[in-house]
Protein backbone atom coordinates (compact mmCIF):
# COMPACT_ATOMS: atom_id res chain seq x y z
CA UNK A 1 0.00 0.00 0.00
CA UNK A 2 1.16 3.60 -0.62
CA UNK A 3 1.47 6.81 1.18
CA UNK A 4 -1.53 7.47 -0.42
CA UNK A 5 -3.76 4.86 0.56
CA UNK A 6 -3.72 2.92 -3.35
CA UNK A 7 -3.75 -0.64 -3.66
CA UNK A 8 -2.42 -2.42 -6.73
CA UNK A 9 -4.19 -5.75 -6.64
CA UNK A 10 -3.37 -8.72 -8.66
CA UNK A 11 -2.03 -6.17 -11.41
CA UNK A 12 -5.78 -5.96 -12.33
CA UNK A 13 -6.45 -2.46 -10.76
CA UNK A 14 -5.73 0.21 -7.70
CA UNK A 15 -7.91 0.05 -5.05
CA UNK A 16 -8.15 2.61 -2.41
CA UNK A 17 -8.75 2.82 1.53
CA UNK A 18 -12.02 5.22 2.97
CA UNK A 19 -12.87 5.85 6.44
CA UNK A 20 -16.44 6.23 7.05
CA UNK A 21 -16.79 7.13 10.74
CA UNK A 22 -14.33 5.05 11.88
CA UNK A 23 -14.39 2.35 9.57
CA UNK A 24 -12.06 1.49 7.37
CA UNK A 25 -13.73 0.47 3.28
CA UNK A 26 -11.62 -1.00 0.45
CA UNK A 27 -12.92 -0.18 -2.89
CA UNK A 28 -12.12 -0.65 -6.78
CA UNK A 29 -11.25 2.57 -8.58
CA UNK A 30 -11.70 0.42 -11.67
CA UNK A 31 -7.92 1.40 -13.29
CA UNK A 32 -4.31 0.49 -13.45
CA UNK A 33 -3.30 3.68 -14.00
CA UNK A 34 -1.63 5.13 -10.85
CA UNK A 35 -2.68 8.80 -11.92
CA UNK A 36 -6.41 8.55 -12.38
CA UNK A 37 -6.03 6.64 -9.40
CA UNK A 38 -5.13 9.09 -7.10
CA UNK A 39 -8.01 11.49 -8.89
CA UNK A 40 -11.07 8.91 -8.64
CA UNK A 41 -9.72 8.17 -5.12
CA UNK A 42 -9.77 11.79 -3.79
CA UNK A 43 -13.18 12.47 -5.47
CA UNK A 44 -14.48 9.35 -3.99
CA UNK A 45 -13.50 10.71 -0.52
CA UNK A 46 -15.21 13.96 -1.36
CA UNK A 47 -18.22 12.03 -1.92
CA UNK A 48 -17.75 10.14 1.21
CA UNK A 49 -17.38 13.32 3.31
CA UNK A 50 -20.38 15.11 1.42
CA UNK A 51 -22.57 11.82 1.62
CA UNK A 52 -21.48 9.12 4.38
CA UNK A 53 -22.00 6.03 3.87
CA UNK A 54 -24.48 6.23 1.46
CA UNK A 55 -21.47 7.16 -0.91
CA UNK A 56 -20.28 3.34 -0.52
CA UNK A 57 -23.96 2.33 -1.28
CA UNK A 58 -23.73 3.84 -4.12
CA UNK A 59 -20.56 2.02 -5.14
CA UNK A 60 -22.21 -1.44 -4.78
CA UNK A 61 -25.72 -0.76 -6.55
CA UNK A 62 -26.05 -2.26 -10.30
CA UNK A 63 -28.56 -1.16 -12.56
CA UNK A 64 -30.22 -4.54 -12.51
CA UNK A 65 -30.73 -3.64 -8.25
CA UNK A 66 -32.41 -0.45 -9.40
CA UNK A 67 -34.46 -2.71 -11.71
CA UNK A 68 -35.44 -4.77 -9.39
CA UNK A 69 -36.94 -2.12 -7.31
CA UNK A 70 -39.27 -0.92 -10.07
CA UNK A 71 -40.36 -4.44 -10.59
CA UNK A 72 -41.30 -4.28 -6.77
CA UNK A 73 -43.04 -1.20 -6.75
CA UNK A 74 -45.42 -2.21 -10.01
CA UNK A 75 -46.10 -5.60 -8.08
CA UNK A 76 -46.70 -3.46 -4.97
CA UNK A 77 -49.23 -1.49 -6.51
CA UNK A 78 -50.93 -3.77 -8.50
CA UNK A 79 -49.97 -1.91 -11.94
CA UNK A 80 -51.69 -3.70 -15.06
CA UNK A 81 -48.88 -2.36 -17.04
CA UNK A 82 -46.04 -4.34 -15.56
CA UNK A 83 -46.15 -6.68 -18.54
CA UNK A 84 -44.89 -4.13 -20.44
CA UNK A 85 -42.68 -2.88 -17.66
CA UNK A 86 -40.96 -6.46 -18.16
CA UNK A 87 -40.44 -5.58 -21.62
CA UNK A 88 -38.89 -2.48 -21.50
CA UNK A 89 -36.57 -3.70 -18.97
CA UNK A 90 -35.15 -6.65 -20.62
CA UNK A 91 -34.04 -3.76 -23.25
CA UNK A 92 -32.73 -1.89 -20.16
CA UNK A 93 -30.87 -4.84 -18.89
CA UNK A 94 -29.93 -5.76 -21.67
CA UNK A 95 -27.64 -2.15 -21.70
CA UNK A 96 -26.72 -1.95 -18.26
CA UNK A 97 -27.84 -4.98 -16.18
CA UNK A 98 -24.14 -5.44 -14.46
CA UNK A 99 -22.80 -1.92 -14.66
CA UNK A 100 -22.66 0.41 -11.12
CA UNK A 101 -25.44 2.44 -11.29
CA UNK A 102 -22.85 5.67 -10.63
CA UNK A 103 -21.27 4.76 -13.91
CA UNK A 104 -24.12 5.45 -16.32
CA UNK A 105 -23.58 9.04 -17.49
CA UNK A 106 -25.65 10.95 -19.85
CA UNK A 107 -23.50 9.76 -22.85
CA UNK A 108 -24.03 6.13 -21.95
CA UNK A 109 -27.90 6.82 -22.18
CA UNK A 110 -26.90 8.70 -25.60
CA UNK A 111 -25.15 6.13 -26.59
CA UNK A 112 -28.25 3.70 -25.71
CA UNK A 113 -30.79 5.18 -27.60
CA UNK A 114 -28.29 5.69 -30.94
CA UNK A 115 -28.57 2.17 -30.85
CA UNK A 116 -32.16 1.76 -30.45
CA UNK A 117 -32.50 3.86 -33.04
CA UNK A 118 -30.79 2.30 -35.37
CA UNK A 119 -33.06 -0.54 -34.72
CA UNK A 120 -35.72 1.05 -36.02
CA UNK A 121 -37.23 1.87 -32.39
CA UNK A 122 -39.35 4.78 -32.70
CA UNK A 123 -38.84 7.73 -30.39
CA UNK A 124 -42.03 7.22 -28.76
CA UNK A 125 -40.82 3.61 -27.61
CA UNK A 126 -37.46 5.22 -26.50
CA UNK A 127 -39.09 7.48 -24.91
CA UNK A 128 -41.19 4.93 -22.55
CA UNK A 129 -37.94 3.15 -21.87
CA UNK A 130 -36.12 6.23 -21.26
CA UNK A 131 -38.98 7.00 -18.60
CA UNK A 132 -38.18 3.53 -16.89
CA UNK A 133 -34.80 4.27 -16.75
CA UNK A 134 -35.25 7.55 -14.67
CA UNK A 135 -37.47 6.00 -12.91
CA UNK A 136 -35.18 3.00 -11.70
CA UNK A 137 -33.09 6.16 -10.32
CA UNK A 138 -35.28 8.10 -8.73
CA UNK A 139 -36.19 4.97 -6.47
CA UNK A 140 -32.88 4.11 -6.12
CA UNK A 141 -32.26 7.99 -4.62
CA UNK A 142 -35.56 7.56 -2.18
CA UNK A 143 -34.29 4.44 -0.75
CA UNK A 144 -30.99 6.31 -0.41
CA UNK A 145 -28.96 3.73 -2.33
CA UNK A 146 -28.19 6.66 -4.72
CA UNK A 147 -27.71 10.51 -4.47
CA UNK A 148 -29.10 12.65 -6.60
CA UNK A 149 -25.34 13.62 -8.08
CA UNK A 150 -26.08 9.83 -9.20
CA UNK A 151 -28.22 10.43 -11.77
CA UNK A 152 -27.86 10.70 -14.92
CA UNK A 153 -28.76 13.08 -17.83
CA UNK A 154 -31.57 11.69 -19.39
CA UNK A 155 -33.74 13.99 -22.32
CA UNK A 156 -36.23 12.63 -23.89
CA UNK A 157 -36.96 12.45 -27.45
CA UNK A 158 -39.04 14.86 -29.14
CA UNK A 159 -42.27 12.79 -30.36
CA UNK A 160 -44.02 13.25 -33.69
CA UNK A 161 -47.58 14.65 -33.38
CA UNK A 162 -50.63 12.56 -31.74
CA UNK A 163 -52.79 10.59 -33.60
CA UNK A 164 -55.74 12.06 -36.03
CA UNK A 165 -57.75 9.56 -36.66
CA UNK A 166 -61.05 9.45 -35.88
CA UNK A 167 -64.43 7.78 -37.77
CA UNK A 168 -67.38 9.73 -39.29
CA UNK A 169 -70.26 8.23 -38.75
CA UNK A 170 -70.75 6.46 -42.39
CA UNK A 171 -67.02 5.36 -41.84
CA UNK A 172 -68.05 3.62 -38.47
CA UNK A 173 -71.46 2.07 -40.21
CA UNK A 174 -69.09 0.77 -43.07
CA UNK A 175 -66.51 -0.41 -40.77
CA UNK A 176 -69.15 -2.48 -38.66
CA UNK A 177 -70.46 -4.11 -41.71
CA UNK A 178 -67.66 -5.94 -42.44
CA UNK A 179 -66.85 -7.51 -39.53
CA UNK A 180 -67.84 -11.15 -37.52
CA UNK A 181 -71.62 -10.46 -35.64
CA UNK A 182 -69.29 -11.25 -32.68
CA UNK A 183 -67.37 -7.66 -32.78
CA UNK A 184 -70.08 -5.72 -34.01
CA UNK A 185 -71.60 -4.80 -30.72
CA UNK A 186 -68.18 -4.06 -29.26
CA UNK A 187 -67.19 -1.56 -31.71
CA UNK A 188 -70.41 -0.07 -31.64
CA UNK A 189 -70.31 0.68 -27.80
CA UNK A 190 -66.86 1.64 -28.73
CA UNK A 191 -67.91 4.08 -30.82
CA UNK A 192 -70.71 5.51 -28.92
CA UNK A 193 -68.87 5.70 -25.11
CA UNK A 194 -65.36 6.01 -25.84
CA UNK A 195 -64.01 3.66 -23.26
CA UNK A 196 -60.94 1.78 -24.18
CA UNK A 197 -60.87 -1.64 -26.09
CA UNK A 198 -59.34 -3.30 -22.88
CA UNK A 199 -61.93 -2.02 -20.51
CA UNK A 200 -64.93 -3.14 -23.14
CA UNK A 201 -63.85 -6.72 -23.53
CA UNK A 202 -63.85 -7.09 -19.46
CA UNK A 203 -67.10 -5.63 -19.12
CA UNK A 204 -69.16 -8.06 -17.65
CA UNK A 205 -72.96 -8.77 -17.62
CA UNK A 206 -72.91 -7.42 -13.11
CA UNK A 207 -71.87 -4.01 -14.54
CA UNK A 208 -74.51 -3.71 -17.20
CA UNK A 209 -78.29 -2.39 -15.40
CA UNK A 210 -80.93 -2.35 -17.73
CA UNK A 211 -83.49 -0.80 -15.58
CA UNK A 212 -81.57 2.28 -14.54
CA UNK A 213 -80.17 2.47 -18.24
CA UNK A 214 -76.49 2.17 -17.26
CA UNK A 215 -73.45 0.55 -17.83
CA UNK A 216 -70.27 0.84 -15.50
CA UNK A 217 -66.66 0.29 -15.07
CA UNK A 218 -66.17 -0.58 -11.26
CA UNK A 219 -62.69 1.41 -9.59
CA UNK A 220 -59.53 -0.36 -10.18
CA UNK A 221 -60.31 -1.75 -13.42
CA UNK A 222 -59.36 1.00 -16.08
CA UNK A 223 -56.07 2.66 -17.26
CA UNK A 224 -56.43 5.41 -14.47
CA UNK A 225 -58.15 3.27 -11.63
CA UNK A 226 -60.98 5.64 -11.65
CA UNK A 227 -64.44 4.31 -11.54
CA UNK A 228 -66.84 5.66 -14.75
CA UNK A 229 -70.50 5.36 -15.12
CA UNK A 230 -72.45 5.97 -18.52
CA UNK A 231 -76.29 6.22 -18.91
CA UNK A 232 -77.32 4.40 -22.04
CA UNK A 233 -78.77 6.38 -25.19
CA UNK A 234 -80.92 4.64 -27.15
CA UNK A 235 -78.54 2.87 -29.40
CA UNK A 236 -76.59 1.47 -26.59
CA UNK A 237 -79.91 0.49 -24.82
CA UNK A 238 -80.57 -1.30 -27.78
CA UNK A 239 -77.17 -2.61 -28.96
CA UNK A 240 -76.83 -4.16 -25.66
CA UNK A 241 -80.06 -5.73 -24.97
CA UNK A 242 -79.62 -7.83 -28.83
CA UNK A 243 -76.08 -8.77 -27.04
CA UNK A 244 -78.01 -10.03 -23.76
CA UNK A 245 -80.57 -11.90 -26.02
CA UNK A 246 -77.58 -13.72 -27.91
CA UNK A 247 -75.55 -14.54 -25.16
CA UNK A 248 -78.77 -15.94 -22.69
CA UNK A 249 -79.13 -18.19 -26.63
CA UNK A 250 -75.93 -18.94 -26.37
CA UNK A 251 -76.01 -19.70 -22.27
CA UNK A 252 -79.20 -22.40 -22.60
CA UNK A 253 -77.81 -23.91 -25.63
CA UNK A 254 -74.25 -24.80 -24.18
CA UNK A 255 -75.44 -24.61 -20.38
CA UNK A 256 -72.36 -22.35 -19.09
CA UNK A 257 -72.94 -19.24 -17.35
CA UNK A 258 -70.74 -16.31 -19.45
CA UNK A 259 -70.64 -13.42 -17.73
CA UNK A 260 -68.72 -11.39 -20.06
CA UNK A 261 -70.99 -9.14 -21.84
CA UNK A 262 -68.12 -9.51 -24.99
CA UNK A 263 -66.99 -12.89 -25.97
CA UNK A 264 -66.70 -15.68 -28.70
CA UNK A 265 -68.79 -18.12 -27.83
CA UNK A 266 -68.78 -17.36 -24.35
CA UNK A 267 -65.29 -16.99 -23.94
CA UNK A 268 -62.95 -14.19 -23.49
CA UNK A 269 -61.76 -12.20 -26.74
CA UNK A 270 -58.32 -11.98 -26.74
CA UNK A 271 -57.70 -10.03 -30.21
CA UNK A 272 -59.40 -9.68 -33.67
CA UNK A 273 -56.79 -7.79 -35.60
CA UNK A 274 -56.91 -9.78 -38.36
CA UNK A 275 -60.82 -9.02 -38.80
CA UNK A 276 -60.25 -5.24 -38.07
CA UNK A 277 -57.49 -4.50 -40.78
CA UNK A 278 -59.87 -6.53 -43.20
CA UNK A 279 -62.71 -4.42 -42.18
CA UNK A 280 -60.81 -1.60 -42.57
CA UNK A 281 -59.61 -2.21 -45.72
CA UNK A 282 -62.83 -3.14 -47.36
CA UNK A 283 -64.58 -0.03 -46.02
CA UNK A 284 -61.80 1.95 -47.65
CA UNK A 285 -60.97 3.19 -44.11
CA UNK A 286 -56.64 1.53 -43.93
CA UNK A 287 -54.61 2.75 -40.65
CA UNK A 288 -57.68 2.98 -38.11
CA UNK A 289 -57.04 1.43 -34.91
CA UNK A 290 -59.89 0.75 -32.59
CA UNK A 291 -58.63 3.63 -30.10
CA UNK A 292 -59.55 6.03 -33.05
CA UNK A 293 -63.04 5.49 -31.42
CA UNK A 294 -61.76 7.18 -28.05
CA UNK A 295 -60.97 10.19 -30.60
CA UNK A 296 -64.55 9.95 -31.98
CA UNK A 297 -66.30 9.92 -29.07
CA UNK A 298 -64.43 13.32 -27.43
CA UNK A 299 -65.56 14.86 -30.47
CA UNK A 300 -69.01 13.61 -30.78
CA UNK A 301 -69.64 14.87 -27.27
CA UNK A 302 -68.39 18.14 -27.88
CA UNK A 303 -70.42 18.19 -30.67
CA UNK A 304 -73.82 17.61 -29.06
CA UNK A 305 -73.05 20.71 -26.62
CA UNK A 306 -71.95 18.24 -23.59
CA UNK A 307 -69.67 20.43 -21.24
CA UNK A 308 -66.07 19.34 -21.34
CA UNK A 309 -66.26 18.54 -17.93
CA UNK A 310 -68.54 16.28 -18.44
CA UNK A 311 -67.12 14.52 -20.99
CA UNK A 312 -64.21 14.07 -19.68
CA UNK A 313 -65.88 11.98 -16.84
CA UNK A 314 -67.60 9.74 -19.39
CA UNK A 315 -64.66 8.70 -21.39
CA UNK A 316 -62.04 8.66 -18.54
CA UNK A 317 -59.72 11.61 -18.79
CA UNK A 318 -57.88 12.36 -16.34
CA UNK A 319 -56.13 15.32 -17.32
CA UNK A 320 -57.20 18.49 -19.47
CA UNK A 321 -54.30 18.15 -21.78
CA UNK A 322 -54.83 14.67 -23.05
CA UNK A 323 -58.55 15.42 -23.11
CA UNK A 324 -57.43 18.63 -25.67
CA UNK A 325 -55.20 16.11 -27.80
CA UNK A 326 -58.32 13.58 -28.65
CA UNK A 327 -60.67 16.50 -29.08
CA UNK A 328 -60.03 16.69 -32.85
CA UNK A 329 -61.38 19.29 -35.20
CA UNK A 330 -62.02 17.38 -39.26
CA UNK A 331 -62.67 19.06 -42.40
CA UNK A 332 -66.88 18.72 -41.63
CA UNK A 333 -66.29 20.99 -38.58
CA UNK A 334 -64.33 23.62 -40.23
CA UNK A 335 -66.63 23.65 -43.20
CA UNK A 336 -69.80 23.69 -40.94
CA UNK A 337 -67.56 26.50 -38.54
CA UNK A 338 -66.97 28.72 -42.11
CA UNK A 339 -70.94 28.21 -42.82
CA UNK A 340 -71.83 29.67 -39.57
CA UNK A 341 -69.41 32.55 -40.05
CA UNK A 342 -70.63 33.62 -43.52
CA UNK A 343 -74.01 33.69 -42.22
CA UNK A 344 -73.17 35.66 -39.34
CA UNK A 345 -71.17 38.17 -41.98
CA UNK A 346 -74.66 37.82 -44.91
CA UNK A 347 -76.25 39.62 -41.77
CA UNK A 348 -74.20 42.00 -40.71
CA UNK A 349 -73.85 43.02 -44.83
CA UNK A 350 -78.04 43.28 -44.68
CA UNK A 351 -77.92 45.45 -41.79
CA UNK A 352 -75.05 47.96 -43.01
CA UNK A 353 -77.50 47.92 -46.51
CA UNK A 354 -80.14 48.69 -44.45
CA UNK A 355 -78.66 51.54 -42.85
CA UNK A 356 -76.66 53.12 -45.65
CA UNK A 357 -80.44 53.11 -47.48
CA UNK A 358 -79.27 50.50 -50.24
CA UNK A 359 -80.97 48.00 -51.88
CA UNK A 360 -82.51 46.45 -48.55
CA UNK A 361 -84.01 49.75 -47.81
CA UNK A 362 -85.30 50.38 -50.79
CA UNK A 363 -88.54 48.37 -50.64
CA UNK A 364 -90.70 50.69 -47.82
CA UNK A 365 -89.31 53.89 -49.82
CA UNK A 366 -90.89 52.79 -53.40
CA UNK A 367 -94.44 52.44 -51.13
CA UNK A 368 -94.11 56.46 -50.97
Amino acid sequence: MGNDGLWLRDATCFYGDITVRGRRYRVSLKTRNLQLARARLRLFREKVERLGPRALRSEGTTFNDLADLIVQDYERNARRSIGKLLTILTRLRDAFGTWRAVDIRGADVSDFIDRRKKTGAANGTVNRELAALKRCFRLGVRLKLLSLDDMPVVDLLREGSPRAGFFEREQFEAVRRYLPVVLQALITVAYITGWRKNELLRLLWRHVDFAADTIRLDPGTTKNDDGRLFIMTPELRSVLLEQRERTDALQRETGRIIPLVFHRDGRQIKAFRRAWVSACRRAGVRGRIPHDFRRTAVRNMVRAGIPERVAMLISGHRTRSVFDRYHIVSESDLREAAKRLAALNNGSTDRHRSVAGGPAAAGPMEGR
